[in-house]
Protein backbone atom coordinates (compact mmCIF):
# COMPACT_ATOMS: atom_id res chain seq x y z
CA UNK A 1 0.00 0.00 0.00
CA UNK A 2 1.09 3.30 -0.88
CA UNK A 3 1.50 6.37 1.61
CA UNK A 4 -0.91 8.49 -0.07
CA UNK A 5 -4.63 8.36 0.60
CA UNK A 6 -4.98 6.08 3.74
CA UNK A 7 -8.03 6.45 5.72
CA UNK A 8 -8.20 6.16 9.64
CA UNK A 9 -10.14 4.07 11.53
CA UNK A 10 -11.23 1.10 9.41
CA UNK A 11 -12.16 -2.19 10.31
CA UNK A 12 -10.54 -5.07 10.10
CA UNK A 13 -13.17 -6.37 7.50
CA UNK A 14 -12.83 -3.06 5.61
CA UNK A 15 -8.92 -3.51 5.27
CA UNK A 16 -9.34 -6.89 4.16
CA UNK A 17 -11.91 -6.25 1.88
CA UNK A 18 -9.67 -3.54 0.27
CA UNK A 19 -6.71 -5.54 -0.09
CA UNK A 20 -7.98 -8.18 -2.02
CA UNK A 21 -9.61 -5.22 -4.19
CA UNK A 22 -6.53 -3.32 -4.55
CA UNK A 23 -4.45 -6.80 -5.05
CA UNK A 24 -7.19 -7.90 -8.37
CA UNK A 25 -6.47 -3.85 -9.28
CA UNK A 26 -2.83 -4.64 -9.89
CA UNK A 27 -3.10 -8.24 -11.32
CA UNK A 28 -6.37 -8.58 -13.34
CA UNK A 29 -7.47 -4.87 -14.37
CA UNK A 30 -4.22 -2.37 -14.75
CA UNK A 31 -2.20 -5.24 -17.07
CA UNK A 32 -5.18 -5.68 -19.82
CA UNK A 33 -6.96 -1.95 -19.08
CA UNK A 34 -4.84 0.04 -21.72
CA UNK A 35 -5.78 -2.80 -24.40
CA UNK A 36 -9.08 -3.28 -23.60
CA UNK A 37 -9.62 0.50 -23.66
CA UNK A 38 -7.96 1.11 -27.22
CA UNK A 39 -10.58 -1.26 -28.42
CA UNK A 40 -13.51 -0.10 -26.61
CA UNK A 41 -13.73 -3.54 -25.44
CA UNK A 42 -16.13 -4.51 -22.91
CA UNK A 43 -14.23 -6.12 -20.21
CA UNK A 44 -16.37 -9.43 -19.38
CA UNK A 45 -13.59 -11.57 -17.67
CA UNK A 46 -12.98 -8.53 -15.34
CA UNK A 47 -16.73 -8.12 -14.48
CA UNK A 48 -16.98 -11.88 -13.70
CA UNK A 49 -14.21 -11.27 -11.64
CA UNK A 50 -15.93 -8.84 -9.65
CA UNK A 51 -18.67 -10.89 -9.26
CA UNK A 52 -16.73 -13.84 -7.75
CA UNK A 53 -15.31 -11.76 -5.46
CA UNK A 54 -19.10 -10.34 -4.12
CA UNK A 55 -18.62 -6.73 -5.16
CA UNK A 56 -21.90 -6.40 -6.85
CA UNK A 57 -23.16 -7.20 -3.86
CA UNK A 58 -21.21 -5.02 -1.83
CA UNK A 59 -23.93 -2.52 -0.58
CA UNK A 60 -26.65 -4.79 -0.47
CA UNK A 61 -27.92 -6.04 3.15
CA UNK A 62 -26.89 -9.94 4.16
CA UNK A 63 -30.89 -10.95 4.47
CA UNK A 64 -31.15 -10.34 0.74
CA UNK A 65 -27.97 -12.17 -0.01
CA UNK A 66 -24.86 -8.98 -0.01
CA UNK A 67 -21.97 -8.06 2.38
CA UNK A 68 -23.96 -5.04 3.88
CA UNK A 69 -21.05 -2.89 3.98
CA UNK A 70 -20.77 0.53 3.94
CA UNK A 71 -20.88 3.07 1.34
CA UNK A 72 -17.17 4.08 3.04
CA UNK A 73 -16.12 0.66 2.13
CA UNK A 74 -18.18 0.81 -0.89
CA UNK A 75 -16.44 4.23 -2.10
CA UNK A 76 -13.21 3.28 -1.05
CA UNK A 77 -13.96 0.11 -3.25
CA UNK A 78 -14.00 2.19 -6.25
CA UNK A 79 -11.22 4.31 -5.53
CA UNK A 80 -8.90 1.04 -5.65
CA UNK A 81 -11.33 -0.35 -8.90
CA UNK A 82 -11.05 3.44 -10.48
CA UNK A 83 -7.07 3.70 -10.36
CA UNK A 84 -7.11 0.53 -12.43
CA UNK A 85 -9.38 1.67 -14.91
CA UNK A 86 -12.19 4.28 -14.65
CA UNK A 87 -15.02 2.52 -16.81
CA UNK A 88 -14.81 -0.88 -14.45
CA UNK A 89 -15.61 1.43 -11.73
CA UNK A 90 -18.65 3.00 -13.93
CA UNK A 91 -19.94 -0.57 -14.53
CA UNK A 92 -20.39 -0.83 -10.46
CA UNK A 93 -21.48 2.52 -9.72
CA UNK A 94 -24.88 2.76 -11.86
CA UNK A 95 -25.54 -0.65 -10.15
CA UNK A 96 -24.71 0.41 -6.47
CA UNK A 97 -27.42 3.46 -7.37
CA UNK A 98 -29.99 1.54 -7.97
CA UNK A 99 -30.02 -1.18 -5.39
CA UNK A 100 -29.15 1.77 -2.77
CA UNK A 101 -32.92 3.19 -4.46
CA UNK A 102 -34.43 -0.13 -3.57
CA UNK A 103 -33.20 -0.23 -0.54
CA UNK A 104 -33.98 3.24 1.01
CA UNK A 105 -37.13 3.59 -1.01
CA UNK A 106 -38.70 0.15 -2.44
CA UNK A 107 -41.57 -2.06 -1.57
CA UNK A 108 -40.84 -5.14 0.33
CA UNK A 109 -41.83 -7.29 -2.62
CA UNK A 110 -39.43 -4.80 -4.75
CA UNK A 111 -36.53 -5.63 -2.63
CA UNK A 112 -37.94 -8.81 -2.36
CA UNK A 113 -37.95 -9.32 -6.09
CA UNK A 114 -34.70 -7.48 -7.50
CA UNK A 115 -32.03 -7.68 -4.53
CA UNK A 116 -31.02 -10.97 -3.93
CA UNK A 117 -30.48 -11.46 -7.75
CA UNK A 118 -28.48 -7.77 -7.99
CA UNK A 119 -26.43 -8.89 -4.74
CA UNK A 120 -25.07 -12.18 -7.48
CA UNK A 121 -24.87 -9.80 -10.40
CA UNK A 122 -27.42 -11.50 -12.37
CA UNK A 123 -29.40 -8.57 -12.40
CA UNK A 124 -27.25 -5.58 -13.27
CA UNK A 125 -28.46 -1.83 -12.68
CA UNK A 126 -28.56 1.59 -14.45
CA UNK A 127 -30.29 4.45 -14.09
CA UNK A 128 -31.46 7.04 -16.21
CA UNK A 129 -32.26 10.72 -15.30
CA UNK A 130 -30.72 13.29 -18.65
CA UNK A 131 -32.60 13.83 -21.87
CA UNK A 132 -31.17 14.93 -25.28
CA UNK A 133 -32.40 18.32 -25.06
CA UNK A 134 -31.46 18.80 -20.61
CA UNK A 135 -28.38 18.03 -18.40
CA UNK A 136 -28.54 18.43 -15.20
CA UNK A 137 -32.03 20.52 -15.44
CA UNK A 138 -34.22 17.65 -14.09
CA UNK A 139 -37.23 19.74 -14.22
CA UNK A 140 -37.05 19.97 -17.58
CA UNK A 141 -37.95 16.61 -18.01
CA UNK A 142 -40.31 15.30 -20.92
CA UNK A 143 -40.57 11.61 -21.18
CA UNK A 144 -44.39 11.10 -19.26
CA UNK A 145 -46.00 8.12 -18.34
CA UNK A 146 -49.81 8.16 -18.66
CA UNK A 147 -51.80 5.46 -16.31
CA UNK A 148 -53.55 2.86 -18.47
CA UNK A 149 -55.68 0.60 -16.04
CA UNK A 150 -52.99 -1.49 -14.34
CA UNK A 151 -50.31 -0.49 -16.51
CA UNK A 152 -48.57 3.03 -17.29
CA UNK A 153 -47.69 3.54 -20.77
CA UNK A 154 -44.30 5.34 -20.57
CA UNK A 155 -42.61 7.73 -24.20
CA UNK A 156 -40.00 9.27 -24.39
CA UNK A 157 -35.44 9.50 -24.86
CA UNK A 158 -33.17 9.18 -22.27
CA UNK A 159 -29.88 10.06 -23.17
CA UNK A 160 -25.95 9.04 -21.18
CA UNK A 161 -27.27 5.70 -19.65
CA UNK A 162 -24.66 3.84 -18.14
CA UNK A 163 -24.36 0.09 -18.86
CA UNK A 164 -27.30 0.89 -21.04
CA UNK A 165 -27.13 -2.29 -23.46
CA UNK A 166 -25.53 -4.69 -20.32
CA UNK A 167 -27.66 -3.67 -17.75
CA UNK A 168 -31.13 -5.97 -17.28
CA UNK A 169 -33.21 -3.57 -14.58
CA UNK A 170 -33.37 0.56 -15.41
CA UNK A 171 -34.36 2.89 -12.81
CA UNK A 172 -36.14 5.79 -15.67
CA UNK A 173 -37.15 8.73 -13.65
CA UNK A 174 -40.10 10.48 -16.18
CA UNK A 175 -42.99 12.88 -15.74
CA UNK A 176 -46.26 11.80 -14.11
CA UNK A 177 -49.33 13.99 -13.69
CA UNK A 178 -51.61 11.23 -12.66
CA UNK A 179 -52.95 12.72 -8.95
CA UNK A 180 -50.82 16.09 -9.59
CA UNK A 181 -52.67 18.61 -11.16
CA UNK A 182 -51.60 21.80 -13.68
CA UNK A 183 -49.42 23.77 -11.69
CA UNK A 184 -48.11 21.35 -9.64
CA UNK A 185 -43.76 21.98 -9.03
CA UNK A 186 -42.03 19.94 -11.81
CA UNK A 187 -40.11 17.72 -9.34
CA UNK A 188 -43.47 17.02 -7.25
CA UNK A 189 -44.64 15.09 -10.48
CA UNK A 190 -41.87 13.04 -11.01
CA UNK A 191 -41.88 8.73 -10.80
CA UNK A 192 -39.30 6.17 -10.95
CA UNK A 193 -40.26 3.06 -13.03
CA UNK A 194 -38.24 0.18 -12.35
CA UNK A 195 -38.13 -1.31 -16.08
CA UNK A 196 -36.55 -4.77 -16.28
CA UNK A 197 -35.19 -5.76 -20.21
CA UNK A 198 -33.19 -8.01 -21.75
CA UNK A 199 -29.39 -6.92 -22.43
CA UNK A 200 -28.17 -5.94 -25.63
CA UNK A 201 -29.16 -3.91 -28.46
CA UNK A 202 -31.97 -3.05 -30.42
CA UNK A 203 -35.40 -3.52 -29.01
CA UNK A 204 -35.38 -5.11 -25.89
CA UNK A 205 -38.57 -5.50 -25.09
CA UNK A 206 -41.38 -4.33 -26.38
CA UNK A 207 -41.59 -0.45 -26.48
CA UNK A 208 -38.03 0.10 -25.11
CA UNK A 209 -35.36 0.35 -27.43
CA UNK A 210 -31.23 0.79 -27.09
CA UNK A 211 -30.31 2.23 -29.82
CA UNK A 212 -26.63 1.36 -29.68
CA UNK A 213 -23.03 2.46 -28.18
CA UNK A 214 -22.45 6.14 -28.24
CA UNK A 215 -19.10 6.63 -29.16
CA UNK A 216 -16.93 8.30 -26.38
CA UNK A 217 -13.40 10.20 -26.33
CA UNK A 218 -12.75 8.55 -23.27
CA UNK A 219 -14.81 6.47 -20.74
CA UNK A 220 -14.47 3.38 -23.05
CA UNK A 221 -15.37 -0.48 -22.62
CA UNK A 222 -18.35 0.35 -20.83
CA UNK A 223 -21.39 0.98 -22.71
CA UNK A 224 -23.13 4.17 -23.19
CA UNK A 225 -26.45 4.77 -24.98
CA UNK A 226 -29.67 6.06 -25.33
CA UNK A 227 -32.88 4.43 -24.07
CA UNK A 228 -36.29 5.03 -26.20
CA UNK A 229 -39.37 4.66 -24.99
CA UNK A 230 -42.47 4.21 -27.11
CA UNK A 231 -45.43 2.96 -25.55
CA UNK A 232 -42.97 0.67 -22.78
CA UNK A 233 -45.93 -0.75 -20.62
CA UNK A 234 -45.30 -1.07 -17.16
CA UNK A 235 -47.39 -2.44 -14.33
CA UNK A 236 -48.08 -0.41 -11.93
CA UNK A 237 -45.90 -2.59 -9.47
CA UNK A 238 -42.87 -1.35 -10.51
CA UNK A 239 -43.47 2.30 -9.56
CA UNK A 240 -40.44 2.27 -7.19
CA UNK A 241 -42.44 2.48 -3.43
CA UNK A 242 -45.34 2.35 -4.94
CA UNK A 243 -46.46 5.93 -5.02
CA UNK A 244 -45.86 7.92 -7.96
CA UNK A 245 -44.66 11.94 -7.55
CA UNK A 246 -41.73 10.74 -5.33
CA UNK A 247 -39.28 10.24 -8.29
CA UNK A 248 -37.01 13.39 -7.68
CA UNK A 249 -36.84 12.79 -3.89
CA UNK A 250 -35.35 9.13 -4.70
CA UNK A 251 -33.16 9.97 -7.28
CA UNK A 252 -31.79 12.75 -5.88
CA UNK A 253 -31.12 10.38 -2.83
CA UNK A 254 -29.28 8.19 -5.11
CA UNK A 255 -27.17 10.91 -7.07
CA UNK A 256 -25.86 12.04 -3.90
CA UNK A 257 -24.43 8.03 -3.74
CA UNK A 258 -23.57 8.94 -7.08
CA UNK A 259 -21.60 11.55 -6.25
CA UNK A 260 -19.18 10.41 -3.39
CA UNK A 261 -19.26 7.66 -6.21
CA UNK A 262 -17.38 10.46 -8.95
CA UNK A 263 -15.31 11.52 -5.89
CA UNK A 264 -13.95 8.51 -5.40
CA UNK A 265 -13.13 7.93 -9.24
CA UNK A 266 -11.66 11.51 -9.32
CA UNK A 267 -9.24 10.13 -6.43
CA UNK A 268 -8.13 6.62 -8.17
CA UNK A 269 -7.66 8.36 -11.40
CA UNK A 270 -5.18 11.08 -9.81
CA UNK A 271 -3.57 8.01 -7.49
CA UNK A 272 -2.79 6.39 -10.71
CA UNK A 273 -1.76 9.45 -12.12
CA UNK A 274 0.74 10.18 -9.18
CA UNK A 275 2.19 6.74 -9.40
CA UNK A 276 2.95 7.32 -13.09
CA UNK A 277 4.24 10.59 -13.18
CA UNK A 278 6.29 9.89 -10.01
CA UNK A 279 7.60 6.71 -11.25
CA UNK A 280 8.03 7.66 -14.68
CA UNK A 281 10.30 11.29 -13.39
CA UNK A 282 12.56 8.81 -11.71
CA UNK A 283 13.80 7.13 -14.47
CA UNK A 284 13.81 9.88 -17.13
CA UNK A 285 17.25 11.62 -17.30
CA UNK A 286 18.16 14.85 -18.24
CA UNK A 287 21.05 17.15 -17.98
CA UNK A 288 22.25 14.16 -16.27
CA UNK A 289 20.31 13.35 -13.65
CA UNK A 290 16.78 12.01 -12.95
CA UNK A 291 14.11 14.70 -13.98
CA UNK A 292 12.86 14.03 -10.67
CA UNK A 293 15.90 15.56 -8.86
CA UNK A 294 15.02 18.85 -10.59
CA UNK A 295 13.38 21.17 -8.42
CA UNK A 296 10.52 22.14 -10.99
CA UNK A 297 9.12 18.49 -11.01
CA UNK A 298 10.09 18.14 -7.25
CA UNK A 299 7.05 21.28 -6.83
CA UNK A 300 4.72 19.33 -9.03
CA UNK A 301 5.05 16.22 -7.74
CA UNK A 302 4.45 17.69 -4.29
CA UNK A 303 1.47 19.60 -5.49
CA UNK A 304 -0.08 16.30 -7.15
CA UNK A 305 0.38 14.51 -4.01
CA UNK A 306 -1.53 17.23 -1.65
CA UNK A 307 -4.40 17.58 -4.00
CA UNK A 308 -4.70 13.49 -4.11
CA UNK A 309 -4.79 13.53 -0.46
CA UNK A 310 -7.39 16.69 -0.10
CA UNK A 311 -9.43 15.01 -2.43
CA UNK A 312 -9.40 11.56 -0.52
CA UNK A 313 -9.92 12.98 2.88
CA UNK A 314 -13.30 15.18 1.06
CA UNK A 315 -14.39 12.18 0.10
CA UNK A 316 -13.85 10.04 3.06
CA UNK A 317 -15.85 12.70 5.04
CA UNK A 318 -19.08 12.54 2.67
CA UNK A 319 -19.10 8.98 2.98
CA UNK A 320 -19.48 8.90 6.72
CA UNK A 321 -21.88 11.64 6.80
CA UNK A 322 -24.08 9.32 4.43
CA UNK A 323 -23.69 6.14 6.34
CA UNK A 324 -24.31 8.35 9.74
CA UNK A 325 -27.48 8.84 8.19
CA UNK A 326 -27.20 12.80 8.01
CA UNK A 327 -27.84 15.13 5.19
CA UNK A 328 -24.58 15.08 3.15
CA UNK A 329 -25.64 17.30 -0.15
CA UNK A 330 -23.18 19.43 0.76
CA UNK A 331 -20.38 17.43 1.99
CA UNK A 332 -21.31 15.08 -1.48
CA UNK A 333 -20.85 18.32 -3.38
CA UNK A 334 -17.58 19.63 -2.40
CA UNK A 335 -16.08 16.21 -2.48
CA UNK A 336 -17.39 15.61 -6.33
CA UNK A 337 -16.44 19.51 -7.23
CA UNK A 338 -12.80 19.40 -5.75
CA UNK A 339 -11.66 15.75 -6.53
CA UNK A 340 -13.12 15.84 -10.12
CA UNK A 341 -10.99 19.34 -10.52
CA UNK A 342 -8.12 18.24 -8.73
CA UNK A 343 -7.93 14.86 -10.99
CA UNK A 344 -7.82 17.02 -13.93
CA UNK A 345 -4.76 18.74 -12.65
CA UNK A 346 -3.13 16.03 -11.55
CA UNK A 347 -3.71 13.73 -14.37
CA UNK A 348 -2.67 16.88 -16.45
CA UNK A 349 0.89 17.15 -14.41
CA UNK A 350 1.63 13.62 -14.77
CA UNK A 351 1.11 14.13 -18.12
CA UNK A 352 2.95 17.26 -18.66
CA UNK A 353 5.90 15.09 -16.40
CA UNK A 354 5.83 12.61 -19.34
CA UNK A 355 6.84 15.02 -21.95
CA UNK A 356 6.19 13.96 -25.77
CA UNK A 357 6.02 10.05 -24.24
CA UNK A 358 2.73 11.39 -22.75
CA UNK A 359 1.43 12.04 -26.36
CA UNK A 360 1.72 7.90 -27.28
CA UNK A 361 -0.83 5.61 -27.04
CA UNK A 362 1.84 3.34 -25.31
CA UNK A 363 2.12 5.19 -22.27
CA UNK A 364 -0.78 4.42 -19.79
CA UNK A 365 -1.00 8.45 -18.55
CA UNK A 366 -2.61 9.06 -22.72
CA UNK A 367 -5.69 7.34 -21.58
CA UNK A 368 -5.97 8.96 -18.23
CA UNK A 369 -5.23 12.44 -19.87
CA UNK A 370 -8.80 11.22 -21.92
CA UNK A 371 -10.62 9.86 -18.87
CA UNK A 372 -10.56 12.48 -16.39
CA UNK A 373 -12.78 14.90 -17.87
CA UNK A 374 -15.64 12.59 -18.09
CA UNK A 375 -15.60 13.18 -14.07
CA UNK A 376 -16.23 17.16 -14.37
CA UNK A 377 -19.67 16.73 -15.92
CA UNK A 378 -20.66 13.38 -14.35
CA UNK A 379 -23.05 13.08 -11.53
CA UNK A 380 -23.48 17.17 -12.22
CA UNK A 381 -21.17 19.84 -13.59
CA UNK A 382 -18.82 21.92 -11.41
CA UNK A 383 -21.43 24.68 -12.11
CA UNK A 384 -24.14 22.40 -10.24
CA UNK A 385 -21.87 21.50 -7.68
CA UNK A 386 -21.45 25.31 -7.09
CA UNK A 387 -25.12 26.11 -6.97
CA UNK A 388 -25.70 23.07 -4.30
CA UNK A 389 -23.15 23.91 -1.89
CA UNK A 390 -23.96 27.89 -2.11
CA UNK A 391 -27.67 27.18 -1.64
CA UNK A 392 -27.00 24.97 1.65
CA UNK A 393 -23.90 27.37 2.78
CA UNK A 394 -27.01 30.13 2.90
CA UNK A 395 -29.08 27.60 4.81
CA UNK A 396 -26.19 27.11 7.43
CA UNK A 397 -25.20 30.29 7.65
CA UNK A 398 -28.53 32.63 7.59
CA UNK A 399 -27.78 36.13 8.40
CA UNK A 400 -29.93 36.74 11.55
CA UNK A 401 -30.70 40.83 10.69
Amino acid sequence: MTRLAQTAGLTDIQREILSTVREFVDKEIIPVATELEHRDEYPQAIVDGLKELGLFGLMIPEEYGGLGESLLTYALCVEEIARGWMSVSGIINTHFIVAYMLKQHGTQEQKDHFLPRMATGEVRGAFSMSEPGLGSDVSAITSKAVRDGEDYVLNGQKMWLTNGGSSTLVAVLVRSDEGHPEGTAPHKSMTTFLVEKEPGFGEVRPGLTIPGKIDKMGYKGVDTTELIMDGLRIPANRVLGGQTGRGFYQMMDGVEVGRVNVAARGCGVAQRAFELGVSYAQQRHTFGKPIAQHQAIQFKLAEMATKVEAAHAMMVNAARKKDSGERNDLEAGMAKYLASEYCKEVVEDAFRIHGGYGFSKEYEIERLYREAPMLLIGEGTAEIQKMIIGRRLLEEYRFQG
